[in-house]
């Protein structure tokens, strides 16, 4: 049998099929038949219906023509749906022919195309020619009628040296090249679950985008809680409200906005973003809660000092801004991750508006991502609006995660690869967790795409980094586009990466690693990949979640 290209072609007409059948039973091994190549050149489209490879006999390109076909003085003729219709299939074929010759000739792989012969062939499977039939253009061997398909394979190689016109044909290697060259050259393209994670990517802006007009709804209130799971778009909402109210217009005037959070890394997102508007939209002030008093003059403090950062901080905050001129007011602050503020914080925020009381507060929350021991909400009543739509990852990562989001969500996110789970125990966590990074760039993953991010211990990447580049150097790594990003849960709220493989590594279990686990594994959009012992897994994800993530 032949080498068949394609194996199990699809044929649009029942004497194409027949001729191909016949050919595949009579050919040799060493030949080549290639049914259906289309070809597009700068003149038009070409398809030839067969072509047969036959080393030490030639290369012929074929036209199947069936029903009943006739030659006369008005040239051929086909009877299709009762009537008979003019064909010209010798030009065609010829066309077919030098379109496939040339196609093999720009190819770099073949440098001799004009040095072996080309010939084309009409099969009438179903019709007679005479014997005696000749025309200037298609003498009678280039014709296989219906009695010359008995033995298709041999009269083929009995007429192919017709074809030759002084060139040879082909030799068995030259047939593998041009085989090749026609089978194209499937390298040049692969799947690639980058362009597929740009798709969702695309979707899940248009739906967080379709999503904002409920801010049309806030234009009329000054306090505002928008309440939403890991997913649901708070953080594109609150820039957008940040970009409107800083424009003004539907009959309010612009405002002084500042926006606020707490981690250095949404900070570091936040000014990114707006840095790249026009400068009527960016906001008066972007950055976290402690950047916001030290425009006032706040002392810098120690991160890791609790009792500066929810008492000392805020009273000297609150103090400075009794003190603040008109000028250096705002008419609206809006918060992210709001979940994240102590309560003492909150009174700095209020006193920093223009007016105190009504001045605009719009706070975007989400209580179960509360994974420090501070938790506080504001003074001041606000109107309540729940998303409750997953726009950001996939089904499979939602819900895998489902069982520990504030309340039921809804996956709009779209279909994505399964969430693994790879067991480890808790010392050997951070060393698989390299290894399943290493596994998804192998898969084809851009390295920024992929984050590894760790609920204990920071992956000694990132305390490399931290202090190579300062934080503020190290967060800016967090959209370098040649390296994979390490971080660790407490950091990235309100961040994302396409796949992330989230490393629990807590040797000694703190509180809240419910809500942890929760931000952790919601931080992925497209693959996530989970390591760590399944106890914990089940102790503080819960039975439900084990199950989702397939813990035995």
């Amino acid at each position: 049998m032949p080498r068949l290209m394609p194996e199990q072609p699809t044929f649009t007409t029942d004497s194409e099929r027949e001729v191909w059948e016949r050919l595949r039973d009579g050919l040799g091994d060493d030949d080549v038949l290639i049914a259906g190549l289309r070809l597009t050149d700068v003149d038009k489209d070409h398809e030839a219906d067969l072509v047969v490879l036959m080393p030490d006999f030639g290369v012929l390109v074929i036209e199947v023509k069936g029903s009943s076909v006739w030659f006369d003085d008005g040239g051929w003729w086909q009877q299709r749906g009762g009537k008979a219709r003019s064909i010209d299939p010798v030009t065609q074929v010829r066309t077919t022919k030098y379109a496939v010759r040339d196609y093999v000739a720009r190819d770099p792989r073949w440098q001799r195309a004009n040095h072996v012969s080309w010939g084309h062939m009409l099969a009438l499977p179903y019709s007679e020619v005479a014997d005696d039939f000749d025309a200037p253009d298609c003498p009678r061997w280039a014709v296989l009628d219906r009695h010359d398909q008995v033995d298709l394979a041999e009269r083929l190689r009995a007429m192919a040296p017709r074809t030759w016109q002084g060139k040879p044909p082909p030799t068995a290697e030259q047939v593998e090249v041009i085989a090749e060259i026609l089978h194209g050259r499937p390298s040049g393209t692969a799947y690639d679950v980058n362009a597929e994670s740009d798709e969702r990517a695309a979707a899940a802006d248009r739906l967080t985008q379709e999503q904002a007009t409920i801010l049309g709804v806030t234009r009329l209130l000054n306090r505002v809680e928008v309440r939403g799971g890991a997913g649901s778009g708070k953080t594109v909402l609150a820039l957008q409200q940040a970009k409107q109210l800083s424009h003004g217009g539907h009959g309010k005037p612009r405002q002084r906005v500042a926006l606020l959070c707490y981690s250095l890394g949404l900070a570091a997102y936040l000014k990114r973003v707006t840095e790249s508007w026009h400068r009527k939209d960016r906001p008066a002030f972007v950055g976290t809660f402690h950047d916001f008093g030290r425009q006032w003059g706040a002392p810098e403090g120690d991160r890791q000092d609790s009792s500066f950062w929810e008492q000392e901080l805020p009273r000297t905050m609150g103090e400075l801004a009794e003190g603040l001129a008109d000028k250096d007011r705002y008419d609206a602050i809006i918060v992210d991750e709001a979940q994240d503020f102590a309560d003492d914080w909150w009174r700095p925020v209020l006193k920093a508006l223009r007016d105190e009381e009504q001045g605009g507060l719009y706070v975007y929350s989400d209580e179960n991502q509360r994974i420090f021991a501070r938790f506080g909400r504001p003074p001041v009543q606000l109107v309540p609006l729940v998303l409750d739509h997953n726009l950001r990852n996939t089904r499979q990562i939602h819900e895998s995660f489902g069982p520990l989001a504030p309340s039921r969500m809804y996956a709009r996110g779209g279909d994505g690869p399964a969430v693994r789970f790879i067991a480890a125990s808790t010392e050997d966590a951070v060393e698989v967790a390299d290894d399943a990074v290493l596994e998804l760039l192998d898969a084809g993953w851009r390295p920024e795409h992929v984050a590894l991010l760790t609920t204990g211990q920071r992956h000694p990447v990132q305390v490399e980094r931290t202090e190579h580049r300062d934080q503020d150097g190290y967060w800016q790594s967090f959209w370098d586009g040649d390296d994979v990003f390490y971080g660790h849960v407490l950091g990235c709220k309100g961040l994302e990466r396409r796949a992330v493989v989230l490393c629990l590594n807590e040797s000694t279990v703190r509180d809240r690693a419910r809500e942890r686990l929760y931000v952790g594994m919601s931080r992925a959009t497209d693959q996530l990949v989970v390591v760590g012992d399944p106890a914990f897994v089940r102790q503080y994800g819960g039975v439900e979640v084990a199950k989702r993530l397939g813990v035995g």
